[in-house]
């Protein structure tokens, strides 16, 4: 007998119907949200005072221009220069002068405190100094000059001699000594858009700070490695030029916030000569450094010591400058500030990131 006449008949029923369907819940779609578009930052004071209209030879894309001799005085190129303007983390300048000139121990410890976190609370320096870290004041001096750290400038200026206020009084002190007759000081980071001074006045400053190894050595370091706790956290320097075989530079400081734009000095043997340069209020990151590039091979031309060979090392900051204002970042340190250091953290050996400060 055929076997499947055998099975039972609800066997063979279920069988021979098609299987039922699962009734499936509707699929919802994740509705998408749209991404927080970063506020536009306001224009620079210098823009808003007509400053980037100011045509010149080169073009430069700083609203503020000058280069002088060291020791002569002698102006090679001038653009704007009786301007006075935001200043951002140049102001470090005048930190670390005092801070070298009263002779303080570099070898005491300085911890960051709470009232350090709130005096530069619109910097990213909590990525690399935690309220608490104890470092020397040799090492605070170090990376406010070279990664532009706020909360390094901020303790340097709170530990000095009567606190912070008599340092903000040593600096406008110093600052008219210097006859820096356009410049002022409100607090010792360059945070604040109240730190105002002209390229005139800057070029003194940078003479000044030029005098004093220590100052030289940490502006121009490349970069470094610090204890921060349990942690190794590397500092690099905001300036790439200090990287470039084409520069020789003796001291170099950088600056940002949204007021001041993107603001550099320098003190660098140029077309034989050592020479000062102040640019305030550029346009876009990189645009800095362009308008370094195109003053210094402007100066070897106009000397003529310029090199056949020289050019192929500048082309891509000429690039970067020419070609578009890539967007500004906040730095940093020079931010606020430079925005333009990095820092990388590692923890027992093992990477933790990078992050860029400025200002």
């Amino acid at each position: 007998m055929d076997a499947r006449l055998m099975q039972p008949v609800a066997t063979r029923t279920a069988r021979s119907q098609p299987p039922r369907k699962t009734a499936q819940a509707p699929v919802r779609r994740a509705r998408k949200v749209p991404a927080r578009r970063a506020a536009p930052a306001p224009p620079s004071v210098g823009r808003q005072a007509g400053l980037h209209t100011t045509e010149d030879e080169l073009d430069l894309r700083s609203a503020v221009a000058l280069v002088v001799d060291r020791e002569t005085d002698e102006v090679l190129f001038s653009k704007n220069p009786q301007a006075v303007l935001p200043i951002a983390s140049i102001t470090k300048l005048m930190t670390a002068l005092l801070v070298v000139e009263a002779g303080l121990a570099l070898d005491e410890e300085l911890a960051v405190t709470p009232e350090d976190v709130r005096a530069t609370a619109r910097s990213n320096s909590r990525r690399r100094l935690a309220p608490g870290t104890t470092l020397t004041r040799g090492e605070m001096l170090h990376l406010a000059l070279m990664a532009s750290e706020n909360r390094a400038a901020q303790v340097l200026g709170r530990t000095y001699p009567g606190g912070l206020e008599a340092f903000i009084e040593a600096m406008n002190a110093r600052a008219a000594l210097l006859g820096m007759s356009d410049t002022r000081f409100v607090e010792p980071t360059g945070l604040s858009s109240d730190n105002r001074s002209s390229a005139r006045d800057l070029a003194r400053l940078v003479r000044a700070a030029s005098e004093h190894p220590l100052i030289r050595e940490y502006s121009t370091a490349s970069d470094t490695v610090v204890e921060t706790g349990r942690r190794q956290v590397q500092f690099r320097n905001t300036n790439g030029l200090v990287h470039n075989p084409e520069w020789d530079i003796a001291v170099q400081k950088t600056g940002y916030i949204a007021a001041a734009g993107r603001c550099l000095v320098l003190q660098a043997q140029m077309a034989g000569r050592q020479l000062i340069m102040v640019l305030l209020d550029s346009a876009g990151r990189y645009s800095r450094i362009g308008d370094a590039e195109r003053l210094r091979r402007w100066l070897f031309a106009s000397t003529g010591l310029a090199r056949a060979n020289a050019a192929p090392a500048t082309a891509t900051a000429r690039t970067l400058a020419d070609d578009g204002e890539a967007g500004d970042a906040s730095d940093e340190g020079d931010e606020g500030d430079d925005g333009d250091s990095g820092a990388a953290g590692r923890d027992e050996g093992r990477p933790e990131g990078a992050s860029a400060q400025p200002r």
